[in-house]
């Protein structure tokens, strides 16, 4: 059987670690809603960190992944305070508020901001298919939320809480984006991990105390979100992000409410209504549109070099890696 080629396979494995990140942050909303039944947010964000951490170190250690380069930081900081952190605090208060469904459309409006700042400071552009792609998936994450909102409707404070963390996780994704030029997606997951650990310690009193409270099972899907969703997800997204554009990639998470739906389905026993399956048919169309498109590539500039402006713009040295530049089909 002849290989692949190095880009296909390339593209290819980046493919597989956004479907394996996407099927692991569905899996949080689950677990956030019941581990937070025990665990106030921050006491619970910080819980997952820690262990996120452990579990990330330890590989590190394993692999003997050094310190990222210095131009890796200010990425890695940035994406570890917004995302690591404040994301995970203000998701978790906000499950409290809202149901999955809820939150997951709230939070699927990351994406479109992530695009847009994407477009502007990371010189991504926005390609057509990209756009069309996100407002059919935006329509059918819409349905989803909307038909998993409840008979009381949703807490005006939770949608809040989730729309406040659909913006640090886009403004986290755009930050690690230039620091994976610099760094490993290992080095860039771990240390942002670390650094939102950090952020969070003020929470730790909160977190012994609700842990010498919490049911077994609460503790463990803490625990399960540190190790799954956290250190692994995050790691495969960030090998993922390292090879493709953050618009594309944030608009394969538009897929995660109708997976949130086939989950809750199975471990909550809530079974969904044909409205909300249509949504979630709708909205993997939309990410199918935006990983569609001729493979045909862009020419070079005269100089044979790519324009180098911008946040994590390409190198003067020569143009972006094909990696980089292509899609997740």
């Amino acid at each position: 059987m002849k290989p692949l080629p190095a880009d296909r396979r390339s593209t290819l494995l980046a493919a597989t670690a956004a479907s394996v990140t996407v099927l692991l942050w569905a899996s949080a909303f689950v677990s956030i809603r019941s581990a937070g039944e025990a665990y106030a947010p921050g006491a619970l964000a910080l819980g997952r960190l820690l262990s996120g951490a452990l579990v990330l170190g330890l590989i590190c250690l394993v692999r003997r992944e050094g310190l990222p380069a210095r131009g890796a930081w200010p990425g890695i900081v940035v994406s570890g305070l917004l995302w690591f952190g404040l994301y995970m605090v203000v998701l978790n208060w906000g499950e409290q508020k809202v149901d999955a469904g809820t939150a997951a459309l709230v939070v699927n409006i990351g994406p479109l901001i992530m695009a847009l700042l994407a477009g502007w400071l990371l010189k991504e552009g926005l390609p057509s298919r990209l756009l069309a792609g996100m407002a059919v998936s935006f329509v059918g994450a819409a349905v989803v939320g909307l038909s998993m909102s409840g008979e009381g409707g949703a807490s005006v404070l939770g949608v809040l809480l989730c729309l406040l963390a659909a913006v640090a996780y886009a403004g986290g994704v755009v930050a690690q984006k230039p620091a994976l030029r610099h760094g490993s997606a290992l080095q860039v997951t771990t240390y942002g991990c670390v650094i939102g650990a950090v952020a969070c310690l003020p929470f730790a009193g909160q977190l012994v105390s609700d842990a010498r409270d919490a049911p077994l099972s609460a503790t463990l899907n803490m625990l399960y979100l540190g190790v799954f969703p956290t250190a692994l997800a995050f790691t495969t997204w960030a090998f993922a992000l390292a090879r493709t554009t953050a618009g594309r990639m944030g608009a394969t998470t538009y897929a995660v409410p109708a997976l949130v739906v086939l989950m809750s389905w199975i471990a909550l026993d809530e079974v969904p209504g044909w409205i909300t399956l249509t949504g979630g048919l709708v909205c993997l169309a939309g990410v199918a549109v935006s990983r569609s498109g001729p493979r045909a590539e862009a020419a070079p500039t005269a100089s044979g070099t790519a324009p180098a402006t911008g946040v994590g713009a390409a190198p003067a040295s020569g143009p972006k890696p094909r990696s980089e530049r292509s899609e997740l089909s």
